[in-house]
């Protein structure tokens, strides 16, 4: 429409009114939605650094200044839609667990299976769980040996076995065996429904961060009406404090800060990081608090073989040789784990004649003519008591027991793993990114995440903690100082979205990455580090974006006040103003030399 306003002013011989209409349509379709727009935040109280754009609008129209009011709607307007576009429409998180969690479940009733609505099952209904479904409600299993990955839930980091008797929460993901289950909670009841009630609460009370074009705004603003003011009282000239008005429109807010952050989010997203909230960006750097779930984060999220205690008599190498070769046929959790070990050890895998599994039995085999079984302690100390003597004491983590020929010969223990920079990092975070506090908020025992934290230097630790419990942590510590909270289940999404910057690792749930603000899709440490310094830079040069420009914008009010600017040439010069505010913004999405500040071995 401006550039139509041009052709027919100055390009044809029409009239002054009918050049004017475009611009007409550029204040009506364009120019009342942003003013009631800004008028709406008034009545919030919310003053922004757009509030000078909307007193140019409206002061261009009562002035007649068509061409200028028209030049800050589209200033106006550019900056909102590239705004948008760098915030995307995120997706809802309370959709993406509904969507998660099945809303009916097979109910078996006499020797058949009905499908019915989950509302309907009632306690002591038996369920069928089929194999990779989602189990639909807490309860006990009846019939059926397998696992279940409960680890988005409780925060263990393994495959859990589920036997007669066992526990099965709601939101666990079965595994290859279908299992009969007893409801013994209503459906609203469950544990997975809970979570879902933290996470409405927590995105209900989620508090709106000030922005960083705002906080400039909030002293801009009043000097930028101040000037104004003060130029029609001198000259008695209201245009006067239209130009001074179209010269403070604050694009180098509106326009190079989303600028920045759209070039940031580019640079993010080339290294492997999803900034779905770009006020992540600008935050991240104000930090002081990081908080991680143990699970995923600083640990690796598998079991990892970490000690054999091998009984006299025996060699190590021999013992895992042979129990490797067996586990190889096992489905069970820690069966990976073994055969993992053989492999590093450089172990030929030996031909198995002989293979069982049968449910409370263990795993038992024939490699060659070596009789093999791995049990559990309690399994065996059952039927063999009079062993218990020979068995080492028990710690912490999991562990299984070996007996070669019927003779008790090993001992395996398990942990999950820490990353091998998590030291590193955690050491270098608060020299380097000023991070004061550092802590461990996890689902899992006690001992394991004390055993983690010891490793990697963490000194705050919470152990065993509910969704409900860790939400109000990262509540208690975000009031304190901006914090950070890092985690990858279902069980960490209210936290993530409590947090000043919730990170969530991997893609392993759509809830998590839902309710975090940034997705690192590689489960690395040196991404979170990546991700800080692309935050730094984006504000620092930012900044640079907006003083610089709101300084030039200062000289240009200066001559206005003066009345050697009028509105349209002013309009003018703010656009120039922000172009090179844009420019220099524009570097953000530039690849520094360097984005990792410690020694990853990742």
């Amino acid at each position: 429409m401006i550039s139509v306003h041009l052709v027919l002013r100055f390009g044809t011989a029409s009239s002054p009114l009918a050049a004017n209409i475009p611009l007409w349509a550029v204040f009506v379709f364009g120019g009342v939605p942003l003013v009631f727009d800004l008028l709406q935040k008034m009545l919030r109280r919310e003053f922004g650094s757009d509030l000078l754009a909307g007193i140019s609008i409206v002061a261009s129209a009562l002035l007649s200044e068509y061409l200028a009011g028209a030049l800050v709607v589209l200033m106006l307007s550019g900056g909102e839609a590239l705004e948008a576009y760098a915030v995307r429409s995120a997706s809802s998180v309370l959709r993406a667990l509904s969507k998660r969690m099945p809303s009916v479940a097979h109910r078996k009733q006499g020797a058949s299976v009905v499908d019915v609505p989950l509302q309907e099952l009632a306690i002591g209904d038996i369920v069928s769980v089929f194999p990779h479904e989602i189990c639909p409600i807490d309860g006990s299993v009846v019939e059926g040996h397998g696992v279940m990955d409960e680890s988005f839930l409780t925060g263990e980091p393994y495959m859990m076995s589920k036997t007669p008797g066992s526990t099965v929460l709601s939101g666990a993901i079965n595994g290859e065996t279908a299992l009969l289950i007893r409801a013994d909670k209503l459906a609203i009841d469950s544990r997975y429904a809970k979570i879902m009630e933290v996470m409405a609460a927590s995105e209900q009370n989620k508090p709106q961060m000030r922005r960083l074009a705002d906080k400039l705004g909030a002293w801009y603003t009043p000097l930028a009406v101040a000037i104004g003011i003060a130029a029609w009282a001198f000259s008695d000239d209201p245009v006067r404090f239209l130009a001074v008005m179209v010269v403070a429109t604050p694009c180098p807010l509106l326009i190079a800060i989303p600028v920045a952050i759209i070039g940031s989010i580019s640079l993010a997203a080339r290294r492997a990081i999803i900034v779905r909230d770009p006020s992540a960006l600008e935050t991240a750097d104000t930090c002081r608090t990081l908080i991680f779930d143990k699970t995923g984060t600083l640990t690796y999220g598998k079991p990892n073989l970490t000690a054999q205690v091998v009984a006299s008599g025996f060699v190590e190498a021999d013992v895992l040789q042979w129990v490797a070769s067996l586990e190889v046929y096992s489905k069970h959790p820690l069966s990976r784990a073994i055969v993992a070990a053989a492999e590093s050890a450089g172990l030929t895998l030996l031909s198995v004649g002989e293979v069982s599994e049968r449910p409370g039995a263990g795993l038992r085999g024939k490699v060659g003519e070596t009789s093999v079984r791995v049990t559990s302690r309690n399994k065996l100390l059952k039927q063999q008591p009079e062993l218990a003597s020979q068995l080492p004491d028990q710690q912490a983590g999991l562990e299984c027991v070996i007996l070669i020929d019927e003779q008790y010969a090993a001992t395996y223990r398990f942990r999950d793993t820490p990353r091998t920079d998590g030291a590193r990092f955690i050491g270098h975070l608060a020299p380097l990114h000023h991070i004061s506090r550092t802590m461990v908020v996890s689902g899992d025992r006690e001992s394991e995440v004390a055993y983690l934290a010891e490793q990697v230097g963490i000194q705050s630790v919470y152990s065993s903690q509910s969704p409900e419990q860790k939400l109000a942590i990262v509540e208690a510590e975000t009031a304190k100082a901006n914090s950070i909270y890092v985690g990858d289940g279902i069980n960490d999404a209210p936290a993530l979205m409590a947090a000043t910057v919730g990170i969530a690792f991997g893609q392993n749930s759509d809830v998590t990455t839902s309710a975090a603000d940034v997705v690192v899709m590689d489960s690395s440490l040196r991404k979170i580090d990546e991700f800080l310094h692309i935050s730094r830079r984006m504000r620092r040069i930012a900044l640079q974006s907006a003083i610089g420009g709101m300084a030039l914008s200062i000289i240009g009010m200066t001559i206005a006040a003066a009345g050697y600017l009028p509105p349209v040439a002013g309009a003018i010069s703010q656009e120039v103003i922000d172009i090179v505010a844009v420019l220099n913004a524009l570097r953000v999405a530039i690849v520094p030399k360097t984005m990792i500040d410690f020694e990853s071995s990742e």
